[in-house]
């Protein structure tokens, strides 16, 4: 009897079934959510592209322009990515309309880059509810740092506490005897910075007081009265937690009224565009945090991610200046955003997502500068823990030889 017809039967009969439990182990190992297939990772984020916070519009634009780069390159890991980046005018109602938008009729994998203490906050606790990940926030609030109770929120810069204490700490090595006046946002954005700054000058228990105080909200159209109080009060540091437009008027407004104190300001209003703004001139001598690279700055022009953003911007945002450092920054984190997504492979489920970015402590955005990197943990989502000092020269930045870890 002839069994070699059998035996190439029962062969091929193996084969096929070894290819299809192969076909089938591969099929199991793609895992999608909302937003997210063979073809296409879809993502969404909110910024003020109108209103009293439009110059930040340019994250949105520069997030485009990424990741429509990084699709002409065949996408990542072969999909291709489609953002969404919707005006929320830096209101908090106008953000939860657009959030709800990107959610529920877009239905996006993840948030990423969203801007603002107050909007971000009107959605915390809804994106919270519905485990969609809210990643690489454009604010450092302290309570983007609570993984045990709001584990899909995660902010992207660091952290206000963090900028404030070591700021804190500048000012006592300076000028231990400071009389320090602050104008604060009179919203949790200025309040997390207020509270961490004036902790460390009462547990140094030297001479270091902050002998005035104002505030100002967003929708003042002038700080001018703030300023006049505060230049009264015989401080000779001024502590300036403003942002956008009350940066610029603030900083100009200094020199007008010939105060001149020691300056420390947010690290989220040192973009050029705000100085520029201001005058360069007015903001020499400025003390602020600093933990990215000067894309203004002639030192960084043969640096390979100034050059690479530049190639970036010559392509696809032609409108945009080469020196504008917020959209230097909206840049590196469509990059981290992007790394969250690649180290997603095939399992592109919020879970997984939202597990990458807890992981990404090591990884260096674009725009960092050495010895910086992310630090988050699962257990901790504090970005990140170690900046520098820098004074603007009236014409640059001079950065600190060394960081300083928190």
């Amino acid at each position: 009897m002839n069994l070699r017809p059998n035996s190439v039967f029962a062969s091929a009969a193996a084969v096929a079934a070894v290819m299809l439990a192969a076909t089938s182990a591969a099929a199991a190992e793609k895992k999608y959510d909302p937003g997210a297939s063979d073809t296409e990772i879809k993502i969404g984020q909110t910024v003020p592209h109108s209103g009293p916070g439009s110059l930040y519009g340019v994250l949105g634009r520069v997030g485009e322009a990424y990741f429509q780069m990084l699709n002409d390159k065949g996408g990542i890991n072969g999909r291709k990515v489609k953002f969404l980046t919707l005006d929320d005018s830096y209101s908090a109602p106008k953000a939860v309309e657009a959030t709800r938008r990107l959610v529920e009729q877009e239905e996006v994998l993840a948030l990423y880059g969203s801007l603002g203490t107050a909007p971000q906050t009107a959605v915390h606790k809804y994106l919270n509810n519905k485990k969609v990940p809210q990643l690489l926030l454009n604010t450092g609030a302290s309570k983007w740092n609570d993984p045990k109770n709001f584990k899909w929120t995660m902010a992207g810069l660091p952290l206000y506490p963090t900028e404030a204490r070591i700021l804190a700490k500048y000012v006592l090595s300076v000028k231990p005897d400071a009389k320090i006046a602050i104008l604060y946002q009179n919203d949790d954005f200025g309040r997390d910075f207020l509270g961490p700054f004036k902790k460390v000058l009462e547990d140094a228990g030297g001479k270091a007081k902050v002998i005035a105080e104002a505030s100002y909200d967003l929708t003042e159209p002038t700080i001018d009265s703030q300023m006049i109080n505060l230049s009264k009060s015989g401080a000779d540091v001024f502590y300036n937690i403003t942002t956008g437009k009350a940066s610029s008027q603030s900083i100009r407004k200094v020199v007008e009224l010939g105060w001149k104190p020691l300056q420390l300001l947010s690290a989220g209003s040192t973009g050029r565009s705000i100085l520029e703004a201001a005058g360069l001139d007015n903001a020499k001598g400025i003390v602020a945090i600093a933990y990215t690279k000067d894309i203004g700055s002639p030192k960084y022009a043969g640096d390979p991610d100034v050059m690479a953003f530049e190639e970036l911007r010559k392509k696809y945002l032609p409108n945009v200046t080469p020196d504008n450092s917020i959209a230097f920054s909206g840049y590196a984190q469509a990059a981290a955003m992007a790394e969250i997504l690649r180290r997603c492979g095939d399992d592109l489920t919020r879970e997984n997502v939202i597990k990458q970015a807890s992981m990404l402590g090591g990884f260096r955005a674009p725009h960092m500068l050495p010895g910086v990197s992310y630090s988050y943990k699962p257990d901790d989502y504090t970005s990140i823990k170690t900046l520098y000092t820098m004074e603007f020269s009236g014409k640059d930045w001079i950065v600190s030889d060394k960081p300083v870890a928190e």
